[in-house]
């Protein structure tokens, strides 16, 4: 997927690292369990987070283990098991699936049309078990879908669609945090979609494909427009965590709110300047 939503590995304890990878192959084994080796194509640092982000704030009991996998022959690893783990696993597919489909008709990738093909079958599954999630997510990202054919320049408005995107995904179920949970997710899907088109833009542009910040790239101004833009996102999906009762793995979540997602952000600004140097 997007790989964003990452740790910022500096900054954690021995610890902390170790329950962050146990959770990242935690979703790996869901992925397969559930959706075999195709679905375990799909794993993504997001939907970690959002593993950890559920298990921390309704605090189910979690299964631990230690196996040896493909990735993994040589060494036994770590990895924990709940049944939000195997929610994220079902989110991770649906969204890779419709993001397949939706490059399929972007840009005409032979192999992301093969790919969401083949999820076809399990998808058929996921639809039944969330029928009005399945439903309204494939309904936002076709509507997102004709604005950016439409070439679009509202930035919000694009943004805000993959925003609504994240915010059904964040929520499993309807109770007294889907309000705080959806807002969190809200945020986060602007900030994934705005952060895509921020790595992708010279390439977009050179390629004709749509990118929401083409307008803004034309700006002498435009690093310090997108960075306070994206700092904007994550102080909104921040002020939505600290309002939620977790306890189990914050520091972890912290760390990725207010380190971890700049990470990638930081790489490609530094190539972004070696570039910029060369030419």
């Amino acid at each position: 997927m997007f790989g964003y939503i990452a740790v910022h590995k500096p900054e954690l304890k021995i610890r902390e690292y170790e329950i962050y990878r146990a959770s990242y192959c935690g979703l790996c084994r869901s992925l397969k369990k559930r959706h075999g080796r195709l679905g375990q194509m799909t794993l993504s640092f997001d939907m970690t987070f959002l593993a950890l982000l559920l298990t921390g704030l309704y605090e189910p009991q979690t299964v631990t283990g230690c196996s040896r996998c493909l990735a993994h022959p040589v060494h036994r690893h770590h990895y924990r098991e709940n049944p939000y783990f195997d929610y994220a696993a079902d989110m991770n597919v649906i969204l890779t699936y419709y993001k397949c489909l939706d490059d399929w008709q972007d840009e005409h990738k032979a192999v992301k049309l093969f790919y969401a093909r083949a999820l076809g079958g399990r998808m058929k599954a996921l639809c039944r078990q969330y029928k009005d999630k399945e439903e309204r997510i494939g309904q936002l990202l076709r509507e997102l879908g004709e604005l950016e054919r439409d070439n679009c320049c509202d930035i919000d408005k694009t943004a805000g669609f993959f925003g609504e995107i994240m915010a059904e995904l964040f929520v499993c179920h309807s109770d007294e945090w889907e309000e705080r949970l959806r807002r969190m997710g809200f945020f986060f899907g602007k900030f994934i979609y705005l952060m895509d088109a921020y790595e992708d833009i010279e390439e977009d542009l050179r390629k004709g494909c749509y990118n929401p910040l083409r307008e803004l790239y034309k700006k002498d101004t435009f690093e310090q427009d997108c960075q306070q833009i994206l700092k904007m996102m994550m102080a909104e999906a921040s002020r939505a965590f600290e309002t939620l009762p977790i306890l189990e793995d914050a520091e972890i979540l912290r760390n990725i709110l207010y380190a971890g997602v700049w990470t990638r952000y930081g790489q490609i600004r530094c190539k972004r300047k070696e570039t910029e140097q060369k030419s």
